[in-house]
């Protein structure tokens, strides 16, 4: 009996130690300048449980450190829907969309403005 119940409270402690304190990910969100990058840190960082994020303008990759105990990629990226940029999971609402700056309308071209902000 005292080996099923150690065996059980060794499998808990596993089960709570998979969620990291300190999860690195990645994964792309669409935007194109510097206002994007404001736009989309902000967001990232506004939801609860991210310690770090960085969105690159080149290749649109958002880097994030966040606990796992408090969040998950998908609240991250409704978060940054609702500011109106796309990621593959998720796509912005067209009036969160629409309420971008004109220069930041990733959807209508492939021009690159990172270099007008």
């Amino acid at each position: 009996m005292k080996k099923i119940v150690l065996i059980i409270s060794f499998l808990m402690a596993l089960s709570v130690n998979a969620q990291e304190k300190n999860k690195k990910l990645t994964f792309d969100v669409d935007g194109k300048c510097e206002m994007c990058k404001m736009r989309i840190e902000k967001a990232a960082l506004g939801v609860d449980g991210v310690k770090y994020a960085s969105w690159a303008i080149p290749t649109h990759e958002l880097s994030l450190v966040i606990d796992e105990r408090k969040t998950n990629s998908m609240q991250v990226k409704m978060a940054i829907a609702a500011v109106g940029h796309d990621s593959k999971e998720l796509k912005a609402t067209q009036e969160a969309y629409d309420n971008v700056h004109a220069c930041c309308k990733y959807r209508e071209d492939d021009t690159d403005d990172s270099k007008k902000h």
